[in-house]
């Protein structure tokens, strides 16, 4: 109890000094902040040249599909990932769902545990991919539908989905989807990073765009930026990031809301191209000025002139890590381009967009896998 007899200028210092003192119960705590430049720089030291693909198994339509128990086909998963030991892969970026938490978290969490020891047997790594904003925005839990025929990614699913992204009040219901993934593989070696969201503000114009909501990007923001605060409360290891995809960056000033977020909260900088080389180039050199390690999470489509060679061995040459779309072609049917949404095919298409091997494990360009093994320096 404070004595009332006290002089009012005594009294004033007693209160400030108590209340100085007193826990703060109501005060939120401060983000924590990316990575220094030097830590984040040591990792790369650490970890060396990271080279891979973003793999699905190739019966897998999605990411629901690749992690539900009654369609986990881990032996699929196991004999896939020893083609990518076999090409010197050392990394794999693997897109999750918050449904498949929400479903069954401790059976989600104990999937995605087998998944780890099947890569680490293979000598691969794993980026997580936490939330994504690509092709269909109403997934749904249970059979996922068969593919439609001849098109590009026809069964993909954004997670959240729009009737969450719709909602706000919705929002802070996935914190306990990222801080219990992220924080049961937090010190897990196996994690080589968090890609916190894949490609935030996309419309998907081409394909689902009508069915998006209009003002999608504005939607997402505060999602994204409590997507970073609330993987950095589970302590991770690893670093994180979300990849830019539009443009070069060549100006920071005409940065997007979106890709500031991205790039002011990323431990280590990635970014997407499916560019020819020249544009390649241009992308790295302009990121460069983050002077962060630098991961190209997704390039290689053939008809666009993003190939392996040249781009996998320039990116080695820079210690960009290096993540091509696709591995096995299968039910995502990512042989076909994105204009298979507009263009009509019945058959494969003259030159594969995506993926490298056929599923019975033939390559789909042999000199091309050659090319891959000459890059990472693995022999046949």
């Amino acid at each position: 109890m404070i004595p009332t007899f006290l002089p009012v200028t005594a009294l004033a210092a007693l209160l400030a000094s108590a209340l100085a003192l007193a826990p703060r119960a109501h005060a939120a705590p401060a983000p924590e902040k990316p990575w220094s430049v030097d830590k984040a720089n040591q990792w790369l030291d650490q970890r060396g040249w990271l080279v891979g693909c973003n793999f699905g198994p190739s019966s897998a339509i999605n990411q629901l599909e690749m992690f539900q128990a009654d369609s986990f086909d881990l032996a699929t998963i196991d004999r896939e990932l020893g083609w990518a030991e076999s090409l010197g892969f050392n990394s794999v970026r693997v897109f999750l769902h918050h449904l498949l938490w929400e479903q069954d978290a401790k059976g989600f969490l104990e999937r995605l545990d087998r998944f780890l020891a099947v890569a680490d047997k293979h000598r691969i790594g794993v980026m997580f991919v936490l939330f994504d904003s690509c092709w269909d925005p109403f997934p749904k839990l249970g059979q996922q539908r068969a593919p439609k025929p001849h098109v590009h990614n026809s069964g993909w699913m954004q997670t959240p989905g729009a009737d969450v992204l719709k909602d706000p009040s919705k929002h802070d219901a996935l914190r306990a989807y990222v801080v219990g993934v992220v924080g049961r593989f937090a010190k897990d070696s196996r994690v080589q990073v968090w890609d916190v969201w894949n490609e935030p503000d996309n419309t998907n114009r081409s394909s689902y765009g009508h069915l998006e909501p209009k003002n999608k990007p504005d939607l997402v923001l505060p999602l994204l930026r409590k997507t970073f605060v609330w993987t950095r409360d589970a302590k991770p290891s690893q670093p994180l990031t979300s990849g830019v995809w539009i443009g070069t960056w060549a100006d920071p000033a005409k940065l997007s809301p979106t890709e500031r977020v991205q790039l002011e909260n990323s431990d280590v900088i990635s970014f997407h191209s499916y560019a020819k080389p020249d544009e390649l180039q241009q992308c790295v050199q302009n990121l460069r000025r983050y002077q962060r390690p630098i991961l190209c999470t997704e390039y290689m489509a053939r008809p666009n002139g993003s190939t392996f060679d040249p781009h996998l061995g320039w990116m080695k040459a820079q210690r960009v890590a290096a993540y091509n779309w696709g591995f096995v072609a299968g039910k995502t049917q990512t042989i076909y381009p994105w204009d298979s949404w507009q263009k009509t095919y019945t058959a494969e298409p003259p030159v594969w967009f995506h993926d490298i091997f056929r599923a019975d494990g033939t390559p789909y360009i042999a000199k091309e896998v050659e090319y891959i093994r000459s890059v990472t320096g693995k022999k046949p």
